[in-house]
């Protein structure tokens, strides 16, 4: 599949998927590996630390990797579809 090179907005889209990000986030989120992923180190470690919100944040966060469409990495490109 080819992505267009730059989102609506004019900026570039991001090498990193929000499907990707997403299952991360719903299978191993608990680890905070959706957020690593991402380039997001401070909020990975702080879900790593707290095994993800006691799952609950690492849960609504991956729903919202998938269905959400301005879910950024870390340098504010948008991710991929």
């Amino acid at each position: 599949m080819s992505y267009p090179a730059t989102a609506p907005n004019g900026q570039p889209y991001s090498d990193k998927s929000k499907i990707v990000a997403g299952v991360l986030q719903l299978v191993l989120g608990v680890l905070g590996v959706g957020r690593f992923y991402t380039g997001h180190i401070g909020m990975g470690v702080a879900q790593l630390l707290t095994c993800g919100g006691l799952g609950i944040w690492s849960l609504v966060d991956g729903i919202l990797f998938l269905v959400s469409n301005d879910r950024t990495d870390s340098e504010g490109r948008p991710l991929r579809g």
